[in-house]
């Protein structure tokens, strides 16, 4: 992909610290509302959307993004929530998919929150594997129909989809590195930074590498990954952002002046990104 459709650039740049300063995820929540949604039309075991106007409504003790009320009595076993934002495989529109088990229901209030972000669900598709529901989503921005790019409204969308997890199926919440972040039970063993974080850098072709980090998940951590790549010049082409239950997996597609990283250079981002993430959490105010 050519440098001018880098995720970050030098404008951007400056404006990239602390982004999230007056955002907190927020659920969108109305007793009755109107909108243009995803319709679900079943074929065998998947479930192709098409659009169409319809009305939804919501009420306490209610699951809004399904319209089934929320189980009273957990199960034992509570599923690995999983959201993953892919910018990698299409060209024209940035994938969002979401899985938590087979208890996802149609997302209603997940796709009315990312439309409030100016965003436009394209397209979706639900796959059903075993016992594990896959929703998937093609978002593009509404003022212009490109794919997001901007690493904030990235971060926003990834916040707001956790968030509204946490909102109807609060089981979730000890799975979450966010659950404990945003007021919510967290996790009852917390992960060793040092230990679940790994960094790798490799080459993928003349004029790109690709940065692969594990690491504790935390709020503002794709925006600040990003913001240490543009202090020492390092474009970012492309990403995959992977958040697995306490575990953010992301990948970059990264270049310094249109070629792959050299080694020395790998290695100076490799201990820049290393000392972000092993130093104390950003404090949840700033967000």
């Amino acid at each position: 992909m050519a440098s001018t459709n880098s995720l970050i650039s030098s404008s951007f740049t400056s404006r990239l610290h602390h982004p999230f300063k007056d955002f907190a995820p927020q659920i969108f929540l109305h007793p009755i509302d109107s909108f243009s949604i995803l319709s679900p039309i079943r074929r065998e075991n998947r479930i192709v959307f098409s659009k169409r106007n319809i009305f939804c409504a919501s009420s306490n003790n209610t699951n809004a993004a399904s319209s089934i009320p929320l189980k009273s009595e957990q199960e034992d076993y509570v599923p690995m929530p999983v959201v993953l934002i892919d910018q990698d495989s299409d060209s024209e529109a940035t994938i969002v998919q979401i899985s938590f088990g087979d208890r996802l229901g149609a997302l209603i209030d997940t796709i009315k929150a990312l439309k409030d972000l100016g965003l436009d669900v394209a397209k979706g598709s639900v796959l059903t594997e075993g016992s594990v529901k896959q929703t998937k989503f093609f978002i593009t921005r509404l003022d212009n129909g490109r794919k997001v790019e901007d690493p904030d409204m990235l971060e926003r969308i990834r916040l707001t989809i956790i968030n509204n997890l946490l909102k109807y199926h609060p089981e979730s919440s000890e799975q979450l590195a966010m659950g404990e972040a945003f007021g919510i039970k967290g996790p009852e063993k917390k992960l060793d930074v040092d230990i679940a974080t790994h960094i790798h850098v490799k080459d993928d072709g003349p004029k790109r590498s690709l940065l692969y980090i594990e690491t504790a998940d935390r709020p503002g951590l794709v925006v600040e990954i990003i913001k240490i790549m543009a202090d020492i010049n390092v474009d970012v082409e492309s990403a995959e952002i992977d958040t697995e239950g306490l575990i953010a997996k992301d990948k970059f597609h990264v270049s310094y002046r249109g070629s792959a990283l050299n080694s020395s250079l790998s290695q100076v981002l490799m201990n820049c990104l290393r000392y972000y993430l092993r130093s104390p959490e950003t404090d949840i105010d700033s967000y």
